[in-house]
């Protein structure tokens, strides 16, 4: 079981928890290169803008946040194991009724097509993982969660750690010194995620 108080405190100085499919234990990460992304710099590709500009999808907040961690959790085509255990499923959804964990869900003709979740500290926004199950699905779901973040004023964007998937997006690395110093920034600024009944 994690305490919740642990994993706020954990994202706030910089860690975040990963568990491990070979004995289901959590352990606490803090990378010596750090993912984040722009959200200044930031620019769908052109296939994502062609598909956001074609209305396939419809994007929503917090609509299901159970259903995208599980998807998120489930085993993939090129990954049977998973680092989303139980445990911490339970405690993102608890942080998710909290008002601090966040899901963006795309739809393809009412179905759930893919989707992401991450936590909202302050001026911080710790994206953690998404799904899909149509093309570009996560993609168009991340395009949302850009702009949404960029009109609330946030400062970070954090990807945690870097993989081809969101090199493609757009992340990049920096060193630990220097996510620690945006962090900082970032836990200085007061957000509100969004207003009652904005979705």
């Amino acid at each position: 079981m994690i305490r919740i108080e642990d994993l706020i405190r954990a994202y706030r100085t910089g860690f975040f928890p990963m568990s491990d499919p070979s004995d289901g234990k959590v352990y606490w990460c803090q990378p010596h290169r750090r993912a984040v992304f722009s959200l200044e710099t930031y620019k769908p590709s052109r296939q994502v803008s062609r598909v956001i500009r074609k209305r396939e999808f419809t994007v929503t907040i917090d609509r299901t946040f159970e259903q995208v961690i599980r998807e998120c959790a489930a085993p993939r085509a090129s990954d049977s194991e998973t680092w989303i255990s139980d445990d911490i499923i339970e405690a993102y959804i608890t942080l998710h009724h909290l008002g601090l964990a966040h899901s963006f869900e795309s739809w393809y003709k009412g179905e759930l097509a893919g989707g992401l979740y991450g936590i909202a500290i302050c001026g911080a926004f710790f994206g953690e993982s998404m799904f899909f199950r149509r093309s570009y699905a996560s993609q168009v779901a991340f395009d949302r969660l850009v702009f949404h973040l960029r009109n609330r004023g946030y400062l970070l964007l954090d990807a945690q750690i870097m993989n081809p998937h969101l090199g493609k997006l757009g992340a990049f690395e920096i060193s630990h010194e220097e996510y620690m110093a945006l962090l900082g920034t970032a836990l200085k600024k007061k957000i509100v995620f969004h207003q009652a009944g904005e979705k």
